[in-house]
Parts: structure tokens; sequence; C-alpha cells
């Protein structure tokens, strides 16, 4: 083997590096004969040759980690990482149950590296961070229907167990809302103005877990799926109408699903600039998703099989003129990518942001938007108004509230129908806002037509399906 040569062109000039030890004297003496010669577009070639070069090491170089990678959305964020960000080297997804969909993916170019683990242990975390170069945080415990317990579902979002006081029963509802008013910067003022901070909170499972495997490991950039019910809709149903990320909005929150994702956000974001392993600084930003739809969602299909179960009809709950903004699946996994791409570029104007997740999906009522896909399948909504008073939902959602409680002890009992159920749904909340577009470039990748599409055709394939 003759050894190896390296060429490029500067400006028309080539250069090539011969055999090791071979010295070429009109290359080592180029610089100074071409000095006078040497044009700014001279500059601009030899500039963007070096970048190219860089570009071309990091190639197929980076290491994701996607928690919850298994999940409704962390799935559709796998597949989209595997499709659209072409440097990845491998892709690792942790949960706590590994779906057989993943075989499938063990035979393209990126290795895929599965892991059975749960986030409440930190050393499962830490084994799984290190060596990382971007996180993915979209591992949740995601329950408006009380199937989990709150003490559970503070310690997978969150860092510890809930106060005493917190969303512990149904006698809750209505007087004592356990979380918070305002929380910035990682402190807060609760539901009777009594000031707290984040810090003392115990510094134990979940989001916190994550967290600090990234500051132990040295791993710089962490993205933490959040949900729009860190903003609401409040307990008082107020609406958020047309809204952005800085729209001022009282966030009270008495059940504990939003309460632990607006405490776990902050703590992503009071993390942001924290010195990890190595001594740079830790990168973080949080997704706020509206109501996400699409292929997987297991609200939609709980709706659909009741419809069936019910003769192929939905009665109305909720007025039509109660608009909510939903997001394609789809579309959030589209926007985790681009942001686990571009916060290193932009660590300055991303870092430390909260972002809405938003698409051209139209504003409607909860149940008329999911008749555009249920519709198609054989289901009709039943009524133009509500068939049924409010003040009777609010007390058929007690009952279901206080049977619940009753009958923990001895069975799961997780209707649909309960207080913070019905507040959601008959309580405006639609976003505007582009700020994503701004920061990072994010555009939709799939069309209201395609996500609508992509998803009737879901539902179409279900089991039972009455089309």
């Amino acid at each position: 083997m003759e050894g190896w040569r390296l060429v490029c062109s500067w400006n028309g000039h080539e250069g090539r590096s011969k055999r090791k030890g071979d010295y070429d004297e009109s290359l080592a003496d180029w610089p100074r004969k071409q000095e006078d010669s040497l044009s700014a577009a001279g500059l601009s070639s030899l500039g963007q040759w070096l970048q190219d070069m860089a570009d071309s090491a990091q190639a197929q170089k980076l290491v994701y980690l996607v928690t919850g990678g298994c999940g409704f959305l962390g799935e559709h964020v796998v597949r989209m990482l595997l499709q659209r960000e072409p440097r990845l080297r491998e892709l690792r997804i942790f949960d706590l149950q590994l779906g057989p969909w993943l075989e499938e993916l063990k035979t393209g170019p990126v290795q895929v590296t599965a892991i059975q683990g749960d986030v409440t242990q930190a050393h499962e975390v830490i084994a799984a961070v290190a060596g990382a170069h971007v996180v993915i945080h979209a591992a949740g415990l995601v329950d408006v229907f009380g199937r989990a317990s709150p003490e559970t579902i503070h310690e997978v979002n969150v860092q510890g167990q809930p106060s005493s006081t917190c969303c512990g029963s149904p006698w809750t509802w209505g007087r004592k809302p356990c979380a918070l008013i305002q929380i910035w910067n990682g402190e807060g003022k609760n539901a009777e103005g009594e000031s707290f901070s984040l810090d003392t909170y115990p510094a134990s499972p979940g989001t916190k877990n994550v967290i600090e495997a990234c500051v132990q490991t040295g791993t710089q950039f962490l993205v933490y799926t959040s949900s729009m019910e860190v903003v609401g809709p409040n307990v008082k149903g107020h609406p958020f109408y047309r809204g952005n990320e800085d729209t001022p909005y009282e966030a009270v929150h008495r059940h504990p699903y939003p309460h632990s994702k607006a405490l776990a956000e902050q703590l992503v974001l009071k993390a942001n600039g924290r010195k990890v392993r190595g001594g740079l600084p830790l990168v973080t930003c949080a997704l706020r998703p509206t109501g996400i739809y699409g292929e997987g969602h297991q609200i939609m299909r709980d709706i659909y099989y009741q419809g069936l179960r019910l003769g192929g009809r939905l009665f109305r709950a909720i007025p039509a003129s109660v608009e909510h903004g939903r997001v394609y699946v789809g579309n959030v996994a589209w926007m985790h990518v681009l942001v686990a791409r571009e916060l290193e570029q932009r660590a300055a104007l991303m870092g430390g942001q909260v972002y809405f997740c938003y698409d051209e999906s139209p504003y409607k009522s909860y149940e008329d938007f999911n008749m555009e896909f249920l519709g198609p399948c054989g289901l009709r909504l039943v009524g133009t108004h509500p068939l049924l008073p409010y003040w009777l939902l609010m007390l058929l959602a007690a009952l279901n509230a206080l049977l619940q409680w009753l009958l923990r002890p001895l069975l799961l009992y997780a209707p649909l129908l309960n207080p913070y159920t019905l507040a959601v749904a008959n309580t405006t909340f639609t976003v505007s806002t582009n700020k994503a577009q701004r920061h990072f470039g994010y555009e939709p990748l799939f069309s209201w037509e395609d996500s609508r599409t992509r998803t009737i055709r879901w539902v179409q394939a279900m089991d039972g399906s009455a089309q």
C-alpha cells in the first residue's frame, strides 16, 4: 500500500500530502507564493472546506437517549429521529416496558439500543445517559383518570413525594388547590400566597434523576417533554384564548398530573446553565404540546370503543363554542427532533426556554374535533347542544371521584368523567404563537389533511371498527 493522500482545492490550487515523511517544497512554499493572489473568495472557500471537514467528522457520531421511548409520543420521537436525524450513530431507548416493535428498528444503519429501566432509579438513569450527547426526556406518568396514586405520579414525573395536602382525595376538590399560582426561576407561591422554593422538595426520583445524570456524566443537552397543562386550563375555568408562551395566566392546579408536570418543567428550566462534568454548561428547554392526537392515542381509542358500546353514538356533553388547541403527534415529534438538533448552535437563544407545540389543526371543541376522525369510522355525535346540564355533569363527575376514592383499596375504578377532565374539556384553551419558528425554524411536517388522514386510517384499523 503506497500510503494515503488528502486532496483539497483552495481557490483553484491543489495541495497533496504524500507518503508519510515526504516533503513537497512547492506545497510548503505555497502560502508565501500565493499571499498576494489569495482572494476573499479563496478565504471563503477555505473556511467552507474547514466547516465541511468538521461537519463530516461530526456526522454519524451523535448518541441520543429518549426516555419513555416506547410511550405514545416517545415511539413517534424515536421513529422521527431515525428518519430525520442523519448525524445519529446510536439511539438509546429507555423505558419501563419495551415494545416488540423495537426489533424492526435494529436492521438499519443506526445502532438502536433498547434499555429497560425506571427513571425513579438513579443508577439506571446514569447508566443510560452516560456517553449520550442529547437526552430527550419524554418519560412520564400521564394520568388524568386516577389510575395511579398521587404519590406515584409525583415520584415518576418530578423528584419525590408530594405533601400530604396535595391532591389526595376528592374532598380537596373545590377547597384547597394543591399546586401553584405562579412558578418562575425555581420559586413560586402556593394557593395561599406563601412563597416556596423547588429546592425544598426531596431530591430523589423522576426528572431530578435525569438532570443529575446529565450533570454527572457530562451530557450537555436536555430536551424535556412538558405539557400545556403546566399552564392550564386552571381549576377556575379561566379561558386561554389564542395565548402564547408569554401570556399571563393564573395557573392553579389541584390535580396531581398537571401539578407534577409544572414542578418538573421548572426543575428542567432551573437546571439550564449548570456545569456538567467537564465544565461545560447544561443547556435545557421544555416543549409544551397542546392536546396530542394521532396514531396510538389511548384516549382516542377509549372514546372510540365507548362509542361502539353505545351503538355507534357519542352524546354531546360540552358546548361547541368551547375551543381546544390540538396538535398531531408527528408534528410534536418533529419539533423534538428540531430542538435537539439546534440546541447546541443556539444555546444562548433557546436555553431555558419553553415552546408550545402547534400545527395547522383547527380549533374546535374537544368532541367536535374527535369527530373529525371518529365520524368517518362510523360514529356519530348526538345533539347540537349538551344533552345534560353542566351542574348535573359536575355532580356525576364528583360521584365518580368519590367512588374512585372509596374503591381504591379494592379495585381500580378510572372513569373518563371526573372533575378534572370535565373542567379541562369545558374550558377554552387555544394557542397562537410562532416562537418555535422564530427560534429554531420549526414548520409543521404534516399538514392538517395529512394528520387527519393518518389518524382516520389508524382508527379504521382497530379491532371492531365500524368501517
